[in-house]
């Protein structure tokens, strides 16, 4: 039997080769567990709830089942008082609280030979009344209106004269030339597809169910007109306005457009959001634009100067006279994404995980600020400076020696890495109480275009895509100023025809927070 020879190797060539070894180990299991925090975090946005803040009742509904899931036979029924909205609620003035809502009233009367009285035969008189009231659905009516204007000539000149004058009545001039478009139909249509985000072909199916035949191609048409002809000329105004103030959020989302020149149709475009901050009336702008460079927020913002809140994304580096306020949202997110891709036995224990401490870290600015909601910005700036301030240093310190420890392309490492390369951003919010600590303002303004594009999927133009940045920045911030949008635009759509867009301050007078907006475009705000 041959005997077996081993080769020939010193201690030191073997703890060098064991040493190989254990670093390809090592570099395999952070690679494992890399991987097993995206299935994690994949399963999470797959089937778990989207809000970072979980609610005994949250429920996940599907579209078909939503009536049975919600329904409660042990709620009790709202009486009209407490649906309509009022602005204000002082006792014993039932008829101010349902004035918002016209009413109908149907008598039910006795007839004249049954008002007997059953017993002895005698008349009866009506001693009280009883009152039901409930709550009548008129759906969407379409009329014709037509406008007809007289003609008026003098008879004796026709007999007499030489010539003969002729006076027309006065009619106000067409919103759309050449269209069945009013500024009801065409506030109507904005408002089905930019508020309640119905695509034009579900609105051109609808209205066949009313008894009218529009074609999608008609109703984008004077979506595009009404946009650009008329809208336009409050954006603009809106636009100058919004540089005048010294506190801004932004914030930017992709869109597709199918149409854009020299790009094919899967290209990814951009719609940015602008709006003011919490000391300002609200004044929200979308602007359309093929890409996420840079160039984009330095040319919107020319001339603005002052801070502005956003998200991680540098685009907004370069903008001169700005300075940057961070998200602590977004901090907060990224150590909540931690948690989740932590395996479950990591989870729950004792002794809190890194990501666990980086997250109370992160509660507690937010439960500071939860206090100083009732205060003025003064106050604010203070409390911060006492409060928040001592918090503030003993993260830094804490993400220093947590930034050694871990994997930076873990979840947790990303995390820590947001913050310390976010640092100057996030401490930004100690330096003016009016100042917020999170970019969720600019987020909740973008939300509605979010949804909307997943019904509507993509923008088939340019122009289109610019149209509906124009009626999406009336829409929203009318909304935010408690108007009604279609009641809102039915009657900037019926005033601009009527005034010199040139005038600054006949547009002005039409914007949104106006206080010369009629009151039936108003909602009244909810009382606590």
């Amino acid at each position: 039997m041959k005997k077996l020879t081993l080769p020939s190797q010193t201690i030191e060539e073997l703890e060098a080769k064991n040493a190989e070894l254990q670093k390809q180990n090592e570099a395999l299991q952070a690679k494992l567990n890399w991987l097993e925090e995206q299935f994690r975090l994949s399963q999470q946005k797959k089937f778990g709830s989207s809000s970072e803040k979980t609610s005994p009742d949250q429920l996940a509904l599907s579209l078909f089942n939503e009536a049975e899931a919600t329904a409660d036979e042990k709620i009790e029924e709202p009486d009209v008082e407490r649906v309509v909205l009022r602005t204000k609620n002082r006792e014993g003035q039932r008829k101010e609280k349902l004035e918002n809502l016209p009413t109908e009233t149907i008598h039910y009367r006795l007839a004249a030979d049954e008002q007997v009285c059953l017993c002895c035969g005698g008349a009866v008189h009506e001693m009280s009344t009883e009152v039901r009231r409930e709550l009548k659905i008129i759906p969407a009516q379409v009329k014709v209106v037509e406008h007809v204007r007289h003609v008026y000539s003098c008879r004796q000149c026709e007999r007499e004269g030489t010539e003969t004058p002729v006076v027309t009545a006065a009619m106000p001039a067409p919103m759309y030339p050449g269209s069945l478009a009013s500024p009801s139909a065409m506030a109507y249509i904005m408002s089905q597809k930019y508020v309640d985000s119905q695509p034009l072909y579900r609105q051109e199916k609808q209205l066949e169910r009313l008894g009218v035949r529009l074609p999608r191609q008609t109703l984008a048409n004077w979506m595009l007109y009404g946009a650009n002809h008329w809208l336009v000329h409050l954006y603009d105004r809106m636009h100058a306005h919004l540089l005048k103030n010294d506190i801004l959020h932004a914030d930017e989302t992709s869109l597709q457009v199918l149409s854009e020149p020299g790009r094919p149709a899967s290209s990814k475009s951009y719609m940015w959001l602008y709006r003011t901050g919490s000391d300002a009336a609200p004044n929200i702008l979308f602007d359309y634009r093929q890409t996420r460079a840079g160039k984009h927020p330095k040319a919107f913002l020319s001339g603005f100067r002052g801070y502005l809140h956003v998200d991680g994304y540098q685009g907004y580096n370069d903008l001169a006279h700005v300075k940057l306020a961070g998200c602590w949202a977004h901090a907060r997110r990224k150590f909540d994404e931690a948690i989740t891709a932590l395996p479950a036995e990591a989870k729950g224990k004792e002794t809190p995980t890194a990501a666990e401490e980086g997250l109370r870290f992160c509660n507690q600015l937010f439960a500071i600020e939860r206090d100083t909601k009732e205060v003025t910005p003064d106050e604010r700036k203070l409390i911060r400076q006492e409060r928040s301030q001592p918090v503030l240093d003993a993260f830094s310190s804490w993400l220093r020696m947590q930034s050694q420890r871990v994997t930076p392309k873990s979840a947790l490492g990303k995390a820590i890495a947001y913050c310390r390369n976010q640092w100057p951003r996030l401490t930004t919010f100690l330096e003016d109480g009016r100042l917020e600590i999170d970019n969720n303002r600019s987020e909740r303004s973008i939300k509605p275009f979010v949804i909307g594009r997943k019904n509507w999927l993509f923008s088939q133009s340019m122009k289109g895509a610019k149209a509906s940045a124009v009626i999406y920045s009336i829409v929203e911030t009318a909304k935010e100023n408690h108007l009604n949008p279609f009641a809102y635009l039915t009657y900037v759509l019926e005033q601009l025809p009527l005034i010199d867009r040139t005038d600054e301050q006949a547009i002005d007078s039409l914007l949104p927070w106006s206080k010369s907006i009629p009151g039936e475009c108003r909602i009244p705000k909810k009382t606590k």
